[in-house]
């Protein structure tokens, strides 16, 4: 259900975890640890899965905080939930108070769990390519400083992302990154179709983390597209015309 990586748990008092669709109670299409009220699944089966996450990471079911996701570059520092009704449109979420779960939701868009352990700063960030294009994840690592983390001493870890060899985009996709700087070129390979390149999203997250200067920037290496057992996927779904798609959660806390 739980996809760890070392660097976050070699650190003391931090909870995380890049969830699975696995270990849930959602079935069908959702099947099974859906967390994402935006879907069509039953909104019990998902409250159900979230609070099974927070389990997990040791947190109260109401203190797992998502954001209402619009691919935006906003980050919101954050000390308690969002009272019912006053979700705030944006892609990142940033503490430093205990027992509150920052998280993001994804389903192929990169999730990016943040960690300063001697401040006492966590962050989640949503980074989808217009997100991390517009600088989703300067501004998380601004929110992180202005709580008193140092970036050298930030530990960044991508999640389960769509992987280059997945990732189709159109000639026009590739000269809107290429306009704003000719060197992103790099992020970009030939096609499998004519008029198609293939866009290498998680390398273009970890640049944006280097550029930050974070200290530790590591890509999980996992596909969400590939992994169909393992994790959601809005273009899979879309490339199959299916109706609807389940979200995996991201999360971590101060313990």
């Amino acid at each position: 259900m739980r996809i760890q990586h070392p660097s976050l748990q070699a650190l003391d008092g931090i909870a995380h975890g890049f969830f699975t669709r696995r270990g849930g109670t959602s079935t069908k299409t959702y099947h099974s640890l859906n967390c994402g009220y935006g879907s069509g699944d039953e909104r019990e089966q998902v409250r159900q899965n979230r609070a099974l996450v927070a389990q997990s990471l040791g947190v109260e079911s109401d203190r797992l905080v998502t954001a209402y996701q619009v691919h935006s570059p906003r980050a919101l520092i954050i000390d308690a939930p969002f009272s019912e009704g006053n979700t705030p449109e944006l892609d990142a979420l940033v503490t430093n108070k205990p027992g509150l779960a920052v998280a993001i939701l994804t389903a192929d868009c990169g999730p990016v769990l943040f960690a300063d352990a001697e401040a006492g700063v966590v962050a989640a960030a949503h980074a989808g390519w217009r997100g991390a294009f517009e600088g989703v994840i300067a501004d998380t690592v601004a929110k992180m400083i202005s709580l008193g983390a140092r970036p050298e001493k930030i530990t960044a870890i991508l999640g389960p992302t769509i992987s280059h060899a997945n990732y189709e985009v159109d000639q026009a996709f590739m000269d809107r990154f290429t306009t704003r700087s000719a060197d992103w070129q790099r992020f970009f390979s030939a096609g499998k179709r004519d008029g198609h390149v293939q866009f290498d999203l998680p390398a273009f997250i970890l640049f944006q983390l280097q550029q930050c200067d974070v200290g530790n920037a590591i890509n999980l290496g996992r596909c969400t597209y590939g992994e169909e057992s393992t994790f959601f996927s809005y273009r899979r779904t879309t490339h199959r015309k299916e109706p609807d798609y389940g979200r995996q959660i991201s999360a971590i806390a101060l313990i």
